[in-house]
């Protein structure tokens, strides 16, 4: 019963946000308070909550601060040599665009932290996609997309997890799918590439002379930030060709027009925010950031805490103006850190009720005798929707080691097991369970339920092209 009441809850959340029938954050919590009502333990629904909650407190902070400081960033010019380069390799082409989209998110997820890799992503190219009318939910698939295949390293998260589940060394795991990952890296690539020239068949190439021009000029009509964008994806590939105004933006129709004209100047050299003469200093303090955050030196809520209030006492050191940068980002940041308590609400519910484990053991117990051989293929399939459905600690410490004991009874190593379970990743990172795509979507401005109908069937593809260069490479 709680296997089928499990399923269903993540069913109906799924079926309602892409209908647009709820908000994420209502559904969030509605949803698995009404299942926990039918499980028979809304007695609990306070514990379960405030379990979820406590466990995410942290994220839901470093979130906060992070905007903040990124924003802040944002605000006094720092990525604006970023987006000018980008733009001018481009060429305004929203091709290359795309292209460049895989190419900064992989190279910025170096640093291991998916929140992070978003900020620093849609700052430097959100500008670039307003300015040439681009499908938004191109730059949040792609994005999550090289994010989730990057998410692999050893210090990012799911393999540190496999393998401190399986007693095995990370890098046991991780050198061996090197092959197999970069194959993976490729695919995103390469579909950054047939999505962007859908989008240069839809919107067209630009001079880049003409894209100043077009940033400079008052925007006559908005960007399909959420439905319109997917839904024109039937009429003709991603994107669409109605532009029409009104579209519903993340924060519901008409948003994307009320943000236009002020938040996406990101290259306006007139506006009162910029410190040219502190571009080094903030430069220096991103970087020192960063790898402080790469060393652990302190948590990251309170790297990012630190660096927020060093950001905005040296940058405006009058407390109005610190006041103005604040409010200027409390949007984004209601709407993520909001985001993240919701999902502490469904997490908590479908842990503490015990549906996760339920749905786990059902989905284990479902494999045929007859697989017992082949448990890495197995394992490789059940990653994408466990990993998606399970947050990476449900998965990897709860559902692993059994498949693990599974594979070892029929001769498979634990090694492979490992390594097969790694290879959902592109598609976790879209996950309603990660905090980190909130940050992608909020400040992208897209629904989230356009991206997940946008993003899901692209990276179940590309998690798949992974597990088959795994085996064909003898690796799983």
């Amino acid at each position: 019963m709680l296997t089928i009441l499990g399923f269903a809850m993540i069913a109906t959340f799924l079926v309602l946000i892409m209908m647009k029938k709820m908000s994420p954050i209502a559904a969030l919590v509605l949803i698995p308070a009404l299942f926990c009502v039918f499980v028979g333990k809304g007695a609990h629904l306070g514990d379960y909550v405030i379990d979820g909650v406590s466990s995410l407190a942290p994220t839901a902070a470093m979130l906060m601060f992070a905007i903040v400081y990124f924003g802040v960033m944002i605000d006094v010019g720092l990525f604006d040599p970023i987006v000018r380069a980008i733009l001018k390799f481009c060429k305004a082409d929203p091709m290359r665009v795309v292209v460049g989209t895989a190419l900064l998110a992989a190279i910025v997820s170096l640093d291991g932290d998916g929140s992070t890799t978003f900020m620093i992503t849609v700052s430097a190219m959100y500008p670039l996609y307003k300015r040439l009318k681009m499908s938004l939910v191109v730059m949040t698939g792609v994005a999550a997309m090289a994010n989730g295949v990057m998410n692999t390293l050893p210090w990012g998260g799911p393999t540190a997890r496999a393998a401190t589940a399986l007693k095995v060394d990370a890098t046991d795991i991780f050198v061996p799918m090197i092959p197999a990952l970069a194959v993976g890296l490729l695919a995103v690539v390469a579909l950054a590439y047939v999505l962007g020239l859908r989008e240069r068949r839809r919107v067209g190439t630009l001079t880049l002379d003409q894209a100043l021009v077009r940033e400079r000029e008052p925007e006559s009509e908005t960007v399909l930030v959420g439905a319109g964008a997917e839904a024109g994806a039937g009429r003709g590939g991603p994107g669409g060709a109605d532009r029409s105004r009104g579209s519903a933006g993340s924060g519901g129709s008409g948003a994307a027009d009320e943000a236009s004209d002020d938040d996406f100047k990101g290259l306006d050299p007139n506006r009162p925010t910029l410190r040219p003469k502190l571009y080094w200093f903030n430069a220096l303090l991103t970087v020192a950031l960063l790898t402080a955050m790469i060393m652990e030196l302190l948590p990251i809520p309170v790297l990012f805490l630190l660096g927020a209030a060093l950001a905005l006492t040296v940058n405006f050191p009058h407390i109005p103006d610190q006041k103005a940068r604040i409010a200027a980002h409390a949007d984004n940041v209601l709407n993520v850190s909001g985001m993240v308590f919701a999902a502490a609400v469904f997490t908590g519910v479908l842990t503490g009720t015990g549906m996760v484990d339920s749905m786990a053991n059902w989905l284990v117990e479902t494999i045929p005798e007859g697989m017992g051989p082949h448990m890495g293929l197995v394992t490789g399939l059940l990653s994408l929707p466990l990993t998606y459905f399970m947050s990476n600690d449900g998965f990897y410490f709860g559902v692993l080691p059994v498949l693990a004991e599974a594979g070892h009874a029929h001769g498979v190593s634990t090694l492979e097991i490992a390594r097969a379970s790694i290879v959902g990743q592109p598609l976790h990172m879209s996950s309603p369970l990660v905090p980190a795509v909130y940050v992608l979507v909020g400040m992208a401005r897209v629904e989230f339920g356009d991206h997940t109908k946008f993003v899901v069937k692209w990276a179940v593809l590309t998690s798949l092209v992974i597990l088959a260069a795994g085996i064909l490479f003898g690796i799983i």
